[in-house]
């Protein structure tokens, strides 16, 4: 298939999605789209304290990210997006967004996301909703265009895999 394609980094808080889309992004010559720069101020405010969004909240911010995915679309543009996109139902509302919207999940044992999670500054997630994001995710289905890579690699490994799997050479 030709023509620009979109791959949304997916997986828990603390997974690595910016980390790794960032590297992917540079990796390819795209964009980088961070996805929490999308929520609302109340959706912000509501996981600070230490409430889970619900499928609710998550819906403007998921249809903003498709909105991004169908701009850099429209201007033939290929993009790497972070983003929990944890249900397959979120993953359909972003796929809406162009022909071509592909996942990478960021994919790891609890103990050290929440080892990252513990470790980690100025960030609105609180540790304490790592079990409902765990509780939500749906891992990506056979049918769904993807791959998934182990956050316990260095990035530069789960980069170079993402792009052997996704056939992005």
């Amino acid at each position: 298939m030709t023509g620009p394609q979109h791959i949304v980094v997916m997986g828990v808080s603390g997974s690595g999605k910016t980390t790794t889309g960032t590297a992917l992004a540079e990796r390819m010559g795209w964009a980088f789209v961070e996805g929490d720069s999308f929520h609302p101020e109340a959706n912000v405010r509501k996981m600070a304290e230490g409430t889970p969004l619900d499928d609710a909240d998550r819906a403007p911010w998921l249809h903003a990210l498709a909105d991004q995915i169908a701009a850099a679309d429209a201007r033939g543009d290929s993009l790497v997006l972070g983003c929990s996109a944890l249900k397959r139902a979120y993953r359909d509302i972003l796929r809406g967004g162009a022909p071509r919207v592909r996942f990478l999940h960021i994919h790891g044992s609890r103990d050290l996301l929440a080892e990252r999670l513990d470790h980690r500054a100025g960030h609105f997630f609180p540790p304490k909703l790592l079990d409902s994001q765990l509780a939500t995710l749906e891992p990506l289905a056979a049918d769904e265009d993807g791959a998934v890579v182990d956050l316990a690699l260095p990035v530069d490994d789960q980069v170079r895999m993402a792009v052997r799997l996704l056939g992005l050479e």
